[in-house]
């Protein structure tokens, strides 16, 4: 998906990288891969929607890298509902995964760029549906507005210490995620087709879209580039 893709084009730009997840399923050959870029790689399970577990997660890889320079705040998950067959039980995980979970990586990973004094950058994963909203997905809609203002008031607080806070906002990307929605809700199909036409291309964009624009907010060139 596009946490892998990143992964591996933040390698091909010579940065060491650490990647996590939820489960450890395809990670350690990931890891693998990253190495095989001649950088340095290391894997790690924690729950971003549990605040000790970031904490710790941020600590272990500064343990093994010495220091954190990028933060990528990707991980998220959809729930394609009708409006009026969304549940309390979705919104309760949607918010804790994308909301609470974003808040959580840049606050601590804020705190580390902060304590190490030499900047950072701090990228998370908004969407286009945080920009517009849509009836078949709307506790993810409001999840990804939310993530537009947190990234917004990240990047006034880090400002000051050379820290830039950037979210991108995709359209339809063709994902494992996505696949899977696409194969399991047949009614709102024509939900997903609306969007592929939202692009003036009309087509969906891949992974390698995205890592390529998060290659560039990390790049010197995007220094001036935040919020």
């Amino acid at each position: 998906g596009i946490g892998r893709a990143i992964a591996l084009r933040l390698a091909d730009d010579g940065f060491d990288v650490a990647v996590n997840d939820i489960s450890a399923t395809d990670l350690e050959a990931l890891v693998e891969e990253i190495k095989s870029k001649q950088r340095k790689s290391s894997f790690y399970v924690a729950d971003v929607s549990i605040e000790e577990q970031v904490k710790n997660l941020i600590r272990n890889v500064v343990e093994c890298h010495g220091s954190l320079d990028v933060m990528v705040a990707n991980a998220g998950i959809a729930v394609w509902k009708p409006f009026l067959e969304t549940t309390e039980a979705d919104w309760d995980k949607l918010l804790a995964v994308n909301v609470k979970g974003t808040f959580f990586c840049y606050k601590h990973a804020g705190a580390q760029m902060i304590a190490q004094g030499h900047g950072g950058r701090i990228i998370g994963a908004s969407s286009l549906a945080g920009k517009r909203g849509t009836p078949i997905m709307a506790a993810y809609s409001a999840t990804k507005f939310a993530i537009r203002s947190l990234t917004q008031s990240a990047a006034m607080a880090f400002g000051p210490h050379r820290i830039t806070v950037n979210a991108y906002a995709p359209g339809p990307i063709e994902t494992p995620m996505r696949m899977h929605i696409h194969n399991t809700i047949a009614d709102e199909l024509i939900g997903i087709r609306q969007l592929r036409q939202r692009s003036p291309l009309g087509i969906n964009g891949s992974p390698a879209d995205i890592a390529s624009l998060v290659s560039y907010l990390v790049s010197k060139e995007a220094g001036f580039v935040t919020g």
